[in-house]
């Protein structure tokens, strides 16, 4: 009997996949304060080896993240009318980006200018006090420029996230009005194609094509506008999740590929890790021949890595329960807070002169500490919670401290 019927609730594997992939995102920011990639402060010690242990996320993380989201999504949209979905979306999405860009997200602005003047002492970037700095933030005055480039304020950060996830969901409101049943069809047509040696190779081919074509052009960005890889890869992701999120024809495959799709990752993560620490910053350049090649190499480690986790997922994180309902509410204002408290912490941090093992385990339990103690103040407070995307009264049961048992 074919594997066709819907999953009628949830899906709590989904659900614990969400939440480890917001947590492994605050670790991923942790370390790019070490790595010597550019971010807002950086250690004075970078650390060239850890990007080894960066790249084990980074091609796929983000593109996960849209995915259950996607999902998340048709879950909603099965239940309520158009203009309802459309409403809370926006409800649920647009206070907190508003609210961290202009509240939460100016002090990582503020240590990255203050970082950038101690390392530049003839640099004409100046302010007296941050009250000053946010003045020119908010009312984008601050003419904060480098021979690298500007500061343009006010800026979204790490949000990005959360305004391409509003946008993307006006747009699928956009094509529900058209057709209403698309969830249906796109599970139907995401069932057809991701069968047998398919459910590996056409999103391979997929992500490669795009890695190949429009990364080389485009970049990322995350200004929304002109963005056309991210947006390729991220709302295709999206889609799909909106897709699969009821399909148990394509849960019970997942669960059949799951160790195929482990070994192709570890070894499409070997490849490319190796390859990207080898030819850092393009020193030595890579042959030309390479390049290509390894844009689907990149592409079987996204790809694989994805299969695999909702894969072992599907099979072993199917049970709810008082913890994961409370870290599913959480991790949005873990999200919204986690970077600057980062940034913050980190600055400071780095001025004690502690030996950095010991620093960056400081700096990863405070930041835990302080998201969960953001969560924990502002949960409680009706008119502060929708501005962290929670809804405007909690209920008892979530309302209620989880017990770690």
């Amino acid at each position: 009997m074919p594997l066709t019927a819907s999953i009628p609730d949830r899906r709590y594997d989904l659900d614990w996949i969400r939440v480890g992939a917001f947590f492994l995102l605050i670790l991923y920011h942790v370390g790019m304060f070490y790595v010597p990639w550019d971010w807002h402060v950086k250690s004075p010690h970078p650390v060239d080896e850890l990007e080894l242990a960066m790249f084990l996320t980074n091609p796929w993380r983000l593109t996960l993240l849209f995915l259950v989201s996607g999902a998340a999504t048709r879950f909603m949209a099965d239940k309520v009318t158009v203009g309802k979905l459309t409403g809370a979306r926006i409800a649920r999405l647009l206070p907190p980006l508003l609210f961290a860009m202009f509240v939460i997200v100016p002090p990582q602005s503020y240590y990255q200018i203050v970082e950038y003047v101690a390392a530049h002492p003839g640099s004409s970037l100046h302010f007296a006090s941050y009250a000053e700095f946010w003045t020119k933030y908010v009312t984008a005055s601050g003419r904060w420029c480098t021979p690298e480039g500007c500061l343009v304020t006010p800026t979204w950060n790490h949000m990005w996230f959360v305004a391409y996830l509003l946008f993307y969901t006006l747009v699928l409101a956009g094509l529900l009005l058209v057709w209403r049943r698309l969830g249906a069809h796109l599970q139907a047509a995401a069932e057809t194609v991701l069968r047998g040696p398919g459910l590996i190779l056409w999103p391979i081919l997929f992500l490669g094509l795009l890695r190949a074509t429009l990364y080389p052009r485009f970049g990322e960005t995350h200004a929304l506008v002109g963005d056309h890889y991210v947006h390729a890869v991220s709302f295709s992701a999206f889609l799909l999740g909106f897709g699969l999120a009821k399909s148990e024809a394509l849960r019970q495959r997942l669960i059949a590929v799951r160790w195929l799709a482990l070994v192709l990752a570890v070894a499409g993560y070997l490849g490319w890790a190796t390859y990207a620490y080898v030819y850092r910053n393009d020193t030595p350049i890579p042959p030309e021949w390479l390049r290509p090649i390894m844009r689907f190499v990149q592409a079987t480690d996204a790809w694989c890595s994805i299969a695999a986790i909702l894969g072992f997922g599907a099979r072993h994180l199917n049970r709810g329960g008082p913890v994961l309902r409370y870290l599913t509410l959480g991790v949005f204002p873990f999200y919204l807070v986690h970077q600057t408290l980062i940034v913050v912490m980190a600055h400071h941090l780095a001025k004690l002169g502690l030996p950095q093992p010991v620093e960056a385990l400081i700096l990863v339990v405070l930041t835990f500490a302080g998201c969960f103690a953001t969560y924990e103040a502002v949960r409680r407070v009706p008119g502060v919670r929708i501005l962290f995307g929670l809804k405007g009264q909690p209920s008892v049961e979530a309302s209620r401290p989880p017990v770690f048992a």
